[in-house]
């Protein structure tokens, strides 16, 4: 059976990863890139869609897990009643190759197990030939496909698997490494595995090691800031949104997408959380990440890229695979991507002012965007979209995505008027103001005593806790504490909170979901911004509680089924811990900085509630 999504760790080398089960099951890796075909895909459906395993022959052994101290290398301890084994599982920082190591050392006694090799390109749907070179070394092919291992152990074919049995008496090591290249390269010679677990550990060592002291949140900030690394496609700075596709947001459900992708809206909070963490070549490789991907005609930035700035995603199933425990469709690529969502325009302005006012070098092209921007956005904002849930309902006017377009006329204006550009400085910040006009007028629903989720709507909406955090309107302002207040009796469910009510919301999908946890990580920090620090506490370490065993979060929680659901690791997720931490533990975080570049307050004066 495959395990829970809380159940995996991850591994990687900042252009792919792959996930490691309790059992010792490698259930999901896509080589060379996190976006390539997988080569395992378990995860998704059973053994025979690919996997490899390292199990102990003894079905009553215990097994417990860590990672190294600041590193991504996951160390399983296998105890049985005749000895004690572990292993080390990592993949090394890409050196011209793409390797997955493990190593199995015994400690005492001695420890039977057995490796199951199944590969299975094209997720899982394409039976390779498998051989044996003249070096002993097995070998797997399928047209341009290839993947090699190299291992201490006799393996041998049965039933379409290669298989091996073998045991470790103390002081012993067995290793295995697998090996991707293309099927017409010249075969690259044998990885040393002790060398690249040293060269590993340094590389990730040398990295979290910068990370900052925030009392006990020391280590969950440092655990998450390595999984960010870990999602960083090295190569360009992109970061993809999760290395997996079509986890369910619901077991059994269909709310099930691929986010192996980067998406504009990420930028700013991620921007934040590696600045106000000290990683500045991270947070700039990121925003050139950026810049270079939204290049073009304005209107046709989209919400999303590639890894490497790609800008088309088709969707498609993959129907041979029946989905993470009967969860399909399994879909690849995103449709969403051709989805209009203006909030992403705010969200571009909002990163680049960050970026700015953390010290970052300014980018050459960001002047020279600017003013396109702004010109296409001041018709734009009065359309209706799609909104930051990425809805399939139909269009609306939300109140999200204006208050995001409102972000994009403050800072253009803000930043015209440190230039001394005074006559677009006044044109932008009128238009700022008509938007923050409209938006209290439209969107705040004096009955319910909250802002809703779109103009006429009678639906809460997480995303208007963000108001607060761009300096829409300020903490304390009667309509910020209704809608929090609103929100925290009617969106809350087993103490977290839900993206938006469901029954209320037409969003084109059937099915119910869990717990966006970024969205819980809003609320605390609202909770903050208002002085209600033990409330924001007593969030912060129920999240914090959520993380599985190795510091882990997904996207989503079950709290009905007390599982985590949704793509997993999720980068929004972890930004959300860092940044929280960070309000919690300083004087001045990262949300109370961004809410400061606003100018909402006294555009509109409150309403009396």
């Amino acid at each position: 059976m495959v395990a829970r999504i809380q159940d995996y760790a991850l591994i990687g080398d900042c252009e792919t990863a792959a996930l490691v089960s309790r059992a010792g099951s490698i259930d999901w890796l896509c080589l060379p890139r996190f976006d390539s075909d997988a080569c395992f895909a378990a995860i998704l459906g059973s053994s025979r869609n690919g996997r490899w395993r390292i199990s102990c022959a003894d079905p009553k052994a215990k097994r417990s897990r860590r990672y190294w101290d600041g590193a991504l290398i996951l160390e399983t301890r296998i105890e049985t009643a005749g000895g004690v084994a572990r292993v080390i599982d990592f993949m090394p920082p890409r050196d011209g190759r793409a390797d997955v190591v493990r190593i199995v050392i015994g400690d005492s006694g001695e420890v039977a197990f057995r490796t199951e090799i199944v590969v299975r390109f094209d997720y899982g749907l394409t039976v390779p030939w498998v051989n044996r070179m003249e070096d002993g070394t097995i070998q797997a092919i399928a047209g341009p496909h290839r993947v090699t291992l190299q291992s201490d152990v006799p393996l041998h074919g049965e039933d379409m698997r290669t298989v091996g049995d073998f045991a470790v008496k103390e002081g012993e090591t067995v290793s295995f490494v697998l090996t991707q290249q293309a099927s017409t390269a010249t075969p690259l010679k044998p990885l040393d595995p002790q060398a690249a677990l040293k060269r590993t550990e340094a590389f990730w060592r040398s990295f979290s090691k910068r990370a900052p002291e925030v009392g006990r949140w020391t280590e969950p900030v440092r655990r998450s800031l390595i999984v960010l690394k870990a999602l960083t496609y090295e190569p360009t700075g992109g970061i993809v949104a999760a290395p997996t596709t079509s986890l369910p947001e619901k077991i059994g459900g269909v709310r099930n997408w691929d986010y192996r992708y980067c998406w504009v809206r990420d930028a700013c909070f991620t921007l934040q959380a590696f600045m106000d963490a000290g990683y500045y070549d991270e947070a700039s490789a990121w925003r050139d990440w950026l810049m270079r991907s939204i290049a073009g005609s304005p209107a046709q930035m989209q919400i999303m890229y590639g890894i490497a700035g790609e800008r088309r995603l088709p969707e498609w199933e993959a129907s041979w695979l029946p989905g993470h425990r009967g969860s399909a469709p399994v879909r690849i690529g995103n449709a969403a991507v051709d989805q209009r969502q203006l909030d992403v325009f705010g969200e571009l302005a909002d990163a680049l002012s960050v970026a700015q006012k953390g010290g970052l070098p300014p980018h050459p092209r960001a002047m020279e965007l600017r003013p396109v921007i702004m010109k296409f956005l001041e018709t734009a904002w009065r359309e209706p979209d799609e909104g930051i849930w990425e809805v399939r309902g139909g269009r609306r006017h939300f109140t999200h995505s204006k208050v995001m377009a409102w972000v994009a006329f403050d800072r253009a204006a803000s930043s015209a008027e440190r230039n001394g550009e005074k006559q677009l400085a006044k044109k932008w910040r009128a238009i700022a103001d008509e938007i923050h006009t409209e938006v209290c007028a439209k969107a705040f629903d004096e009955e319910l005593n909250a802002f809703v989720q779109s103009y006429g709507s009678k639906a809460l909406d997480a995303s208007v806790l963000l108001i607060p955090h761009v300096g829409f309107l300020p903490p304390d302002d009667p309509r910020v504490v209704g809608t929090v207040a609103a929100i925290e009796r009617k969106l809350m469910r087993g103490g977290l909170v839900m993206r938006y009510d469901l029954d209320a919301t037409t969003d084109g999908l059937p099915s119910d979901e869990g717990a966006f946890l970024a969205c819980s990580f809003w609320l605390a920090d609202c909770l903050l911004m208002q002085g209600r620090r033990a409330d924001a506490e007593e969030l912060f370490e129920r999240l914090v509680g959520l993380c599985n065993d190795v510091g882990l979060l997904a996207e989503e929680y079950d709290v009905d089924a007390g599982e985590m659901v949704g793509n997993f690791p999720q980068a929004f997720s972890h930004v959300g811990l860092i940044n929280t931490a960070l309000n919690l533990s300083r004087t001045k975080g990262p949300a109370m900085e961004r809410a400061a570049d606003g100018h909402g307050v006294g555009s509109a004066p409150p309403r009396k509630i």
